[in-house]
C-alpha cells in the first residue's frame, strides 16, 4: 500500500502524487467514489464487474454508518450474524 499526501487548489484541482500515477495515462479517466469518511479513486478503464460489487458496497457501508449515527444499529449473536452473513 501507498500513501501520499495531497492538497486541492482554489479551482478544485487535485495533483496526484508523482509516486501514485506511474500507471496512469495522461487523459485517462479516473473514477470517484465519496462518501461521509472516504474518497475513493479507481480508474474507469477498470471498470468490470466489480465496478458494481465495490458501488454496492460503498452505498451500504455509508447508510450501516448513518443507522449507527442515529441509533438505528442492530446486535446480533454469533450465529444470527453468520446465518445473516450467508444469506447475502
Amino acid at each position: 500500500m501507498e500513501i501520499a499526501i495531497t492538497r486541492m487548489s482554489s479551482k478544485g484541482q487535485i495533483v496526484i502524487p508523482t509516486e501514485m500515477r506511474k500507471d496512469i495515462r495522461e487523459g485517462e479517466k479516473l473514477l470517484l467514489i465519496k462518501n461521509d469518511k472516504q474518497l475513493i479513486m479507481k480508474k474507469a478503464s477498470e471498470m468490470d464487474k466489480n465496478l458494481k460489487e465495490d458501488l454496492e458496497f460503498a452505498r451500504r457501508t455509508e447508510e450501516a454508518w448513518r443507522d449507527i449515527d442515529a441509533g438505528r444499529s442492530k446486535t446480533y449473536s454469533k450465529e444470527e450474524f453468520l446465518k445473516r452473513l450467508k444469506a447475502l
